[in-house]
């Protein structure tokens, strides 16, 4: 790290004087820093304790990082340094990150095949297969207008413009009638249930 009393290195200068035409526009000298930062920044990585599986998502979230504050930086000043604090900033948030989800996360298939689901229902399958048939029964009985809503914009799941144009219908018709037939489906199968 450069400080004042220091001279900077050849590669702190070069580095410096890659990001200031990175800042005037010139997109060959930020390919060219960006590429030449890869190997500093993985070796901050690995010193800050990053597990090999995890170096390249520092390298990724450092580079996105330099991307975005990259007008913040000081031509006047040392790259590196600043290079260097991001990296490390970075690879701190993925540890943290890491360790909160470590303790979160169990990874022990064998114990999910040693013991049951308690919760898990056998008949629920039964139950899935007889609600689907209630909801089948009661999409049928609606009227055409109301079935083709729900089979447009819900079963289907396209959109407003894209259900009225294949329907040749308004909008606000599609919509009325989409309301009108999910208050008739949840009258029905309340009724049923």
């Amino acid at each position: 790290m450069a400080t004042a009393e220091q001279k900077p290195t050849a590669d702190d200068a070069r580095r410096s004087a890659l990001m200031a035409a990175a800042q005037a526009g010139d997109k060959m000298a930020y390919q060219t820093l960006l590429r030449d930062c890869v190997p500093l920044v993985r070796a901050i990585a690995r010193r800050q304790g990053v597990s090999a599986d995890q170096v390249d998502d520092v390298v990724q979230e450092v580079l996105l990082t330099i991307h975005r504050a990259r007008q913040t930086y000081d031509p006047s000043r040392s790259f590196t340094a600043w290079l260097r604090v991001i990296a490390e900033r970075r690879a701190i948030d993925l540890l943290r990150q890491s360790g909160r989800r470590g303790a979160r996360e169990l990874h022990a298939p064998i114990a999910f095949e040693n013991y049951p689901d308690e919760a898990a229902d056998p008949a629920g399958g039964l139950h899935h297969a007889d609600d689907a048939g209630r909801i089948s029964h009661a999409l049928a009985s609606l009227p055409p207008r109301q079935r083709e809503a729900v089979q447009y914009l819900v079963l289907n799941e396209q959109s407003l413009a894209e259900a009225s144009a294949l329907t040749r219908r308004s909008k606000g018709s599609l919509k009325v009638n989409l309301h009108r037939a999910l208050k008739a489906l949840r009258g029905s199968v309340e009724r049923e249930g």
